[in-house]
């Protein structure tokens, strides 16, 4: 890619896998990027579950409706990631919440999966962020801690289809100068 907003237009929402493991050192540098996140106050209230195993993911399955997607592409990608985030951390000052939307830890899960997103586009690899699914079942199936929310899961992988790109709305419908 030439630059980043090319990178960015060229993302895709990838539920599609070639059967074929992510390297490790792909893996990493996906991981490194996450580390390299911004959040609230440096809080980096992200925990990151990587699932490999065949027999867990499929589990993992079983919590997203067969009416998603995505269901398929939790067992055909090599990796899913389950992003889970610490409550009352991100957001929060002296154990009180700061912010008119209480925990924080929505926006900073957010933007730790676009820096996965776009890192592993970068690197010839697709995902798609995953929210509708039963939480609270896919958190048994992972051991997630009570102090822990899981907010996503993201398939990884080497995309075996590529989405063409959706209509995007005009910059000026958009923007406001101003006032709303």
């Amino acid at each position: 890619m030439d630059n980043l907003l090319d990178l960015i237009k060229s993302r895709r929402s990838v539920r599609n896998f070639e059967d074929k493991d992510v390297p490790e050192n792909l893996m990493q540098t996906i991981l490194e990027s996450v580390q390299w996140s911004q959040s609230w106050a440096n809080t980096q209230c992200w925990e990151i579950v990587v699932v490999k195993d065949p027999a867990i993911r499929e589990k993992l399955q079983g919590a997203v409706p067969k009416a998603n997607p995505a269901h398929k592409s939790v067992v055909d990608a090599p990796v899913v990631l389950a992003l889970c985030a610490k409550k009352e951390s991100s957001g929060y000052y002296k154990g009180l919440v700061t912010t008119k939307f209480g925990d924080w830890f929505m926006f900073d899960i957010g933007l730790a999966a676009q820096h996965i997103s776009l890192t592993a586009h970068s690197l010839g690899l697709g995902t798609v962020i995953i929210g509708l699914f039963d939480h609270d079942q896919a958190k048994v199936v992972l051991n997630i801690p009570v102090e822990y929310e899981l907010v996503a899961l993201m398939p990884l992988g080497f995309p075996s289809k590529i989405p063409s790109p959706p209509k995007r709305r005009l910059i000026n419908e958009f923007v406001h100068v101003n006032t709303f």
